[in-house]
């Protein structure tokens, strides 16, 4: 019998996250069935190929052996294997200490497959300390498009194109403070620029933005950012994690204002509004130091090219759900998660749990 993967996305963002994988199960002659759960994502985006399980219920029902999530929570009582596959890379803010970030541990998960060497050692060292889950390095299902698929076509343009990406959280969003100057370097028509921000983006923000479209500057609302990365030459950012994906192109980022911690040798970040220019300027020029410390960064955050990092996930579930739990501890039962869900999601007594064919 085939195994039934649960795709449970709550964001956008999710489709294009969840969308390699969903492939590598097909390629396996597994099924894979979506979840969308709450009101922030749009069904919109959903292909005619791909199948919806439109309630818990129903996902009860189907018996998912393994729960897919990019993101930071799951419910309990959906059936499956819980797995973490992370909506984003870790950027140690300086406003809030790691286990509030990237490492924080919600009782949620069975399975963390992570990124890379950086991340793998924080996770590896909290499942000792709680117990109750297994962590399998095996790079970013998300980016396997980056590393396997060309390029979309784009119409030949001689100008060097600059992509801004800022995070929508306000005290740490470059996005209200740069509109004049972006509009001052986009009337310079030195280069082309790409803008494209969070999905929380403030609509004040995204309408300032918008405002600014003409032949020099696009604006693009989109459910997956992989073309835009690369398309582009240098990304300026914030402290966006996806200024990260941008870096394992091999190219370079400039930040603005940014607050990460700990070593930033692979940024060029600038703090006032009138060192902008000439720090994209740099950044275009490509200079040996920089490039030798992006390929540090690089390989400590995620060293696999392959394109393979779907494959991967997809042998740890195996390996985990042949090998059952062992010896590992129980999940604390989250109650108050658990009463918190069942109230967005609308569910409050558990399916029949029969596998029923996904419509």
């Amino acid at each position: 019998m085939s195994r039934h993967y649960l795709l449970y996305a709550e964001q956008n963002y999710a489709y294009a996250m969840l969308r390699p994988l969903q492939q590598a199960i097909r390629a396996r002659g597994d099924e894979a069935a979506w979840f969308l759960a709450g009101q922030q994502i749009n069904p919109d985006y959903l292909k005619l190929d791909e199948v919806r399980l439109p309630s818990v219920r129903t996902v009860c029902d189907w018996q998912p052996d393994a729960v897919l999530v990019p993101g930071n929570t799951v419910p309990s009582f959906i059936p499956g294997l819980k797995v973490a596959i992370f909506h984003g890379f870790n950027v140690a803010k300086a406003t809030r200490s790691d286990d509030r970030g990237h490492f924080n541990i919600r009782g949620c998960f069975d399975l963390y497959c992570t990124q890379g060497p950086n991340t793998t050692a924080g996770f590896v060292e909290r499942a000792g300390k709680h117990g109750y889950f297994e962590v399998v390095e095996t790079g970013w299902p998300a980016l396997d498009p980056l590393f396997s698929a060309p390029p979309a076509g784009e119409e030949a343009n001689p100008r060097p194109t600059i992509l801004f990406c800022s995070t929508f959280t306000p005290a740490l969003s470059a996005a209200p403070l740069l509109v004049d100057e972006i509009r001052r370097l986009r009337d310079s028509g030195r280069w082309r620029w790409l803008v494209q921000f969070h999905p929380k983006m403030d609509p004040a923000v995204v309408a300032a933005y918008q405002a600014l479209q003409d032949d020099n500057l696009t604006f693009v609302e989109t459910d997956n950012v992989i073309p835009l990365l690369q398309q582009a030459d240098v990304m300026l950012c914030d402290t966006s994690s996806v200024m990260t994906m941008f870096l394992l192109q091999h190219r370079p980022v400039v930040t603005f204002r940014n607050q990460t911690v700990g070593n930033r040798q692979h940024l060029l970040d600038v703090s006032e509004v009138g060192a902008l220019e000439a720090a994209l300027e740099h950044a275009l020029s490509r200079p040996p130091a920089l490039m030798q410390a992006i390929d540090g960064f690089i390989a400590q955050t995620h060293p696999y090219t392959d394109g393979h990092a779907s494959t991967r996930v997809l042998d740890a579930i195996e390996a985990r759900l042949q090998r059952g739990p062992g010896a590992l501890k129980r999940k604390p039962l989250n109650l108050l998660r658990s009463l918190k869900e069942r109230r967005k999601l609308g569910y409050w007594w558990p399916g029949s749990g029969k596998r029923a064919k996904a419509r």
